[in-house]
Parts: structure tokens; C-alpha cells; sequence
């Protein structure tokens, strides 16, 4: 059995979507400066390095992170690799590629590569889903859909369709998944969001493994 981190590891110079809140690591305390311990302050959007989006993200009123369950969250997930040369993933890809029943589902693009050149700064070509994706994913029986970069929507989307299509059905959002070392296949997703209570719950970093199954 093997165990794959696929969360992006935040630092300063992890690239954050434009817009976002930037990442910011300081010391509140410090023992170099004579202090009983160290102490980090972390200021970091929610949607920052790898994170789930609740619906309350794009929807008025509707549940927050904190409510997303486990059981959605931990349990059998599919990594499809989707060629370098797709830059959107559609409703044909995932009907000759993901069989109807799959619980969690998890794309694997040429994203991954950008994680490994972070001085890049955030890519705005990154591989997403369109809305005829998400709602065939939905019509399949998905609850959960991952992508490895940190939206799975196209850049400067204006009516946000694929978070819509995907939210307004409970299904839950896992972006900014870092896939370079996993082959595609069946895995053992165990993700686990910052139980985060406040704010408008919107969403929460993740730290995430995919473990073999053998």
C-alpha cells in the first residue's frame, strides 16, 4: 500500500487565484528573539493551494464547508488523465472516460506540471471543466469531482455554470490537487478540510492523500 500527497504545500510562493487573498507566514513568536516558543501567523484565503468549495461558495444561503460529509470526502476515487493536448475537459470526455456510478472523480491534466514551477506565478491556461461536464458528471452519480489546478472553472468564467452545475447538486468541489506522482486509477481518497465554522463558509484548504487500494 502506498500513500500519495497530493496537497500543495503553502508558502509565499505558492501562486494563488487572482483576486484571492495572497499567502503571508510570519513569526508571532519567535525563540530566536528570546520567546518562550515559536509561533506562526498564517493569512491565507480559503480557497488557497489545495481546497474544497462548499456550495455556500457561489450560492446564497446554502450550506457551508463545515457541513460537507465525510463520507463523501473518504472513500474510492477515480484519477482520469486527460491528454496534454485537451484543454477543456466536455461532456464527450467524460462519457468515453468515466463510467456512470463513479462516486469521486478526479482529473489528472498537464496542471500538475505547474505546481513543480511555482516562480511561474499563476497560469491562466490551465485545463478546466465546462458546464456540459459537470452536469454529465452529475447524471452519472458523481458527489465529489477534484481537478489539479486551483479552479475548475475556465479562467474569468462570468456565470460560474461548472461551480453552479456541480454545487447546486450537493456535489462537492476539490481543487488545486497536486497529481504529478499518481498514475491514473483507483485509489482511496482521504480528504479533510479545515473545519472552519465561521465567515460565510465558503470553502477551506485540504490536506489530501490518495492511497493504493493493494
Amino acid at each position: 500500500m502506498r500513500i500519495y500527497d497530493v496537497s500543495v504545500p503553502l508558502s509565499e510562493e505558492t501562486p494563488t487565484y487572482p483576486g484571492d487573498p495572497g499567502i503571508e507566514i510570519s513569526n508571532w513568536k519567535s525563540l530566536a528573539k528570546g520567546d518562550s516558543a515559536n509561533v506562526s501567523l498564517i493569512h491565507f484565503g480559503a480557497h488557497s493551494g489545495t481546497h474544497v468549495d462548499a456550495p455556500a461558495h457561489f450560492i446564497k444561503d446554502a450550506p457551508g464547508v463545515e457541513t460537507l460529509p465525510l463520507a463523501v470526502l473518504i472513500g474510492e476515487a477515480q484519477v482520469i488523465a486527460v491528454p496534454a493536448e485537451v484543454s477543456t475537459i466536455d461532456a464527450s470526455f467524460v462519457i468515453a472516460n468515466c463510467r456512470p456510478g463513479l462516486e469521486r472523480v478526479i482529473f489528472k491534466t498537464r496542471n500538475s506540471d505547474y505546481w513543480n514551477r511555482p516562480e511561474g506565478g499563476f497560469r491562466t491556461d490551465f485545463v478546466h471543466l465546462d458546464a456540459g461536464a459537470a452536469r454529465q458528471l452529475v447524471n452519472h452519480g458523481a458527489r465529489l469531482v477534484g481537478i489539479d489546478y486551483l479552479s475548475i472553472e475556465r479562467f474569468k468564467s462570468e456565470k460560474h455554470e461548472t461551480h453552479l452545475a456541480l454545487l447546486e447538486k450537493g456535489v462537492v468541489i476539490l481543487e488545486g490537487l497536486n497529481l504529478s506522482e499518481v498514475e491514473a486509477g483507483s485509489y482511496e481518497l482521504i480528504c479533510l478540510p479545515l473545519r472552519i465554522s465561521g465567515g460565510s463558509g465558503d470553502g477551506a484548504p485540504a490536506r489530501t492523500v490518495l492511497r493504493t487500494l493493494s
